[in-house]
């Protein structure tokens, strides 16, 4: 089945655009583009808390399925797609809140998805996450069960860390050994990216280049490791709900005043690195090889970092495994959807925390029955 993938991760600057070939077993991926969310647009959703209206999120949703939707249809027109030649578009949504933890337990995600099956006239599945919180899981991560379809080695240990604005690892033990686990790490590129843009303006450190120019700080970074969360026995998952400027300036008050802004960035690359080590150390002390997609494996810097911390493990990103780095949650967006409308589950309860494997996304028709 031909189906597209689209993501926009807690970085919140690009939508990506994968077109996928599924069959039992095997994908192969026709196309990725990526599409920046304009600046404007991009300001205002970073800038969405629990205060914000509900006549801006309804504003803010209808903005980002238009998008979303355009991006598609970008993507058919260049590779001379029509919808009839497409079964299905899965799209996330742009998260605004995640609170797996609270007595709804509930996760937002925005971007219209009748605006997107309308405009395309494709069937689009969104809404990935609350079945599996109705079954009581987090809802998150969901990468862990496609990186075990995809990437799942019959004699070697992996582990898939993705690293975008929270990192999450999946671990594969060998096909058959045991079960599939993962949860969020902590922080990925958001804290990074977010320090660089107040004190340089841009919206990422490019290959770690500033981060390299400064001096990791013990204390700031003891400091940050003492957040509660990383003591917390998985399944967990997080979000830029918790890690956020307001934290770090929380959690390091007695520390970043008297740092220069190049320690302090050099600081949070180290703090990426060791809450991403420290979680395969403790819960996949043995694996033999690490695969590193997400923007995150573009960050040269925190590459060498996640080696020297990780050895004798392997490190290197997913373009080794055949797929590029960029693309890899844009395509299991694709496969979500085609798993929804094939009628399979997709969540993993070793990974979520759910009661059962359940059926995840709503499916959402372009037109009535003919």
């Amino acid at each position: 089945m031909l189906t597209i993938g689209l993501m926009s991760g807690t970085s919140m600057d690009a939508v990506d655009v994968a077109v996928v070939e599924f069959s039992p077993g095997q994908c192969d991926l026709i196309s990725y583009h990526q599409f920046p969310i304009p600046d404007l647009l991009q300001s205002e959703l970073k800038a969405v808390t629990p205060d914000t209206s509900i006549s801006l999120l309804m504003r803010l949703d209808a903005d980002l399925g238009d998008l979303f939707a355009a991006c598609v249809t970008e993507t058919m027109k260049t590779h001379g797609l029509n919808a009839a030649k497409v079964g299905v578009i899965g799209s996330h949504g742009q998260t605004m809140l995640h609170v797996p933890n609270s007595p709804s337990r509930n996760s937002l995600q925005i971007g219209d998805p009748n605006r997107i099956a309308w405009a395309t006239k494709i069937r689009t599945v969104a809404d990935f996450r609350r079945m599996d919180m109705a079954a009581g899981g987090q809802g998150a991560p969901l990468a862990p069960a496609f990186h075990a379809w995809r990437f799942r080695s019959p004699r070697l240990r992996r582990v898939i860390i993705n690293i975008g604005g929270i990192a999450n690892i999946s671990i594969l033990p060998p096909q058959g050994k045991s079960v599939v686990s993962g949860f969020d790490t902590g922080p990925g590129n958001a804290l990074l990216d977010q320090w660089i843009m107040r004190h340089q303006g841009k919206p990422w450190d490019a290959g770690g280049t500033w981060a390299a120019t400064g001096t990791p700080n013990p204390e700031l970074l003891a400091a940050l490791e003492s957040e509660s969360y990383f003591s917390q026995a998985p399944p967990k998952s997080t979000g830029r709900d918790l890690f956020n400027l307001e934290w770090l300036e929380q959690q390091g008050r007695a520390f970043i005043r008297k740092l220069a802004p190049a320690d302090v960035q050099a600081t949070l690359l180290e703090f990426t690195a060791c809450t991403i080590a420290n979680a395969i150390k403790t819960h996949a002390p043995h694996c033999d090889e690490a695969y590193v997609c997400g923007g995150g494996a573009h960050n040269k810097r925190l590459m060498v970092r996640l080696n020297d911390l990780l050895a004798p493990a392997k490190v290197a990103s997913t373009d080794i495994l055949g797929i590029q780095p960029n693309a890899v949650e844009a395509i299991m967006m694709a496969w979500l959807a085609w798993y929804r409308v094939e009628g399979m589950g997709a969540n993993l309860p070793s990974v979520t925390g759910a009661s059962a494997e359940v059926i995840l996304g709503a499916v959402y028709e372009p037109r009535g029955k003919s």
